[in-house]
């Protein structure tokens, strides 16, 4: 069975490592390189792609050190290949990126970026979010509209219950405080915040999370329209 390893890199981001058949593995946004190589190196694993979500530096910084390093061609957005360093292959909604013992579905989730893209494995039920999907939030329109998120989320929706989510960055607990302060009486909000709580208090990922958990508890997919989740969202950049 395929494996997901969570690499903590930078201040808050995560990088992510899906480790297949014979140690060959696959790297998700790499946004710096010592902490990426250090676990490839220590565990003896060969990375064959390096897979970004969005062109932002600090999902790409180690494009080129690890490219160099590992031979592994760089697949990126199509839409944003001008953007990223070292860049080989342009990919957008419906193309798969076979890996080792891994298949990736690539979804287009324009909204935090316009080209901004997202890999479905459906073996490992896993959702590889980028900046899009946040556990109980959702990324910044830094270039594209609420209309744009909105449609990128409802699209997000469709996917299994139990598809497990790894988010770009480690934002829950900030994330989780302005759910509570959208919805008080929710109390799966409050359930989830206290399984936060007990991950960040021993150094530990608050990620995956299911995407049942996140319907129950995220406002953001939670929203029944683009116009109220327009207003939301911009809540949340004042909250």
């Amino acid at each position: 069975m395929p494996t997901v390893h969570i690499i903590p890199i930078l201040r808050d981001n995560y990088c992510y490592i899906v480790e297949g058949e014979d140690k060959r593995c696959v790297i998700i946004d790499p946004g710096t390189v010592i902490p990426v190589t250090g676990f490839i190196d220590a565990n003896g694993l060969i990375p064959v792609l390096i897979l970004n979500t969005h062109h932002h530096a600090d999902h790409v910084a180690g494009n080129a050190e690890l490219k160099a390093k590992y031979h592994a061609p760089v697949i990126v957005p199509a839409a944003e290949m001008k953007f990223i360093p070292r860049a080989d292959k342009g990919v957008k909604e419906g193309d798969i990126i076979a890996g080792p013992n891994l298949r990736f579905e690539v979804m287009n989730t324009p909204g935090h970026t316009n080209g901004h893209i997202v890999f479905y494995e459906p073996t490992l039920k896993a959702l590889f979010a980028g900046d899009t999907l946040f556990s109980m939030g959702c990324g910044r329109l830094m270039e594209g509209t609420a209309d744009d998120m909105f449609a990128s989320l409802q699209k997000l929706k469709t996917l299994p219950a139990d598809t497990q989510i790894y988010c770009g960055h480690e934002y829950t607990k900030s994330n989780g405080d302005f759910a509570l302060s959208v919805e008080p009486d929710n109390t799966d909000i409050k359930t989830r915040m206290v399984e936060v709580a007990k991950y960040l208090g021993n150094n530990m990922p608050t990620l995956p999370v299911s995407l049942e958990t996140e319907l129950k508890t995220n406002p953001f997919l939670r929203s029944s329209d683009a116009k109220k989740f327009a207003e939301l969202r911009l809540r949340k950049d004042q909250f």
